[in-house]
């Protein structure tokens, strides 16, 4: 029996059909150092609300830096338990906000959480968040895994892996995986790709060791781009070589 071969598909179609996208909280505050820019919500919603009705089903995960770090607090002596369960309410505020600004720009937009507050959000179901995306509302993942000491990292990937996302994609301030800091060295040397082992074993700051060892474990690959550059996220679905490719 002949092998039927693999039909490529059209260039306009997205390379990556499901992605969860890692957004840090300190994005949705734009310039400011605490708190929500109304402005940058509304700039960051449109630009994902065109990758969701190019056809890319979108999962989204986002921290609660902007408002509250858990990891900070337990720094000052608070319970690191207490601080982290602080930390996942305001990862909620933060994905009530998203929606808000998705649905004004016309995508269909569903809060799941891990921690249920059914006044406020549906609770986390893995069949109900995939047929959500199947439908094709775009998810906000909140409150992380639920459980202290995980970061929002660890329940990106958890949630890519759930709903069998093809790829995570981590939203930085840089272009991609650097050898060290480019914002503070001038001389940083960028990787288009590089393997899982060699982000654990040279320690590159991209993502929690935790949430690369599942992805590596998993052979889910994690793309790191620029979220700052205007249609990044399109040309990330499509599979335009921008950033560093992990895997």
């Amino acid at each position: 029996m002949r092998r039927s071969q693999a039909v490529s598909p059209p260039a306009d179609m997205p390379k990556h059909q499901r992605i969860v996208l890692k957004l840090s909280g300190e994005v949705l505050a734009g310039g400011a150092a605490f708190g929500i820019d109304a402005n940058r919500v509304k700039e960051l919603a449109n630009e994902i609300s065109e990758v969701a009705k190019a056809g890319v089903q979108m999962g989204l995960v986002v921290g609660g830096g902007n408002f509250f770090r858990g990891t900070a607090a337990a720094a000052m002596n608070m319970d690191r338990v207490a601080a982290d369960h602080m930390g996942m309410l305001a990862t909620v505020i933060n994905a009530l906000a998203l929606q808000d600004a998705l649905e004004k720009a016309g995508a269909p937009t569903r809060v799941m959480t891990a921690i249920e507050m059914h006044e406020v959000a549906e609770p986390y179901i893995r069949r109900r968040a995939i047929r959500h995306l199947e439908k094709g509302r775009i998810v906000v993942f909140a409150a992380g895994t639920s459980n202290p000491y995980f970061s929002t990292d660890t329940a990106a990937t958890l949630r890519a892996l759930e709903i069998h996302a093809n790829v995570i994609a981590k939203a930085t301030r840089v272009d991609g995986v650097y050898d060290k800091d480019p914002l503070q060295y001038s001389d940083a040397v960028r990787y288009s790709e590089v393997s899982y082992t060699e982000v654990l074993s040279k320690a590159l700051r991209v993502m929690d060791a935790s949430a690369v060892a599942m992805c590596r474990d998993n052979h889910l690959p994690i793309i790191v781009f620029n979220l700052n550059v205007f249609g990044n996220i399109m040309r990330m679905s499509m599979g335009a070589p921008i950033g560093t490719l992990i895997h």
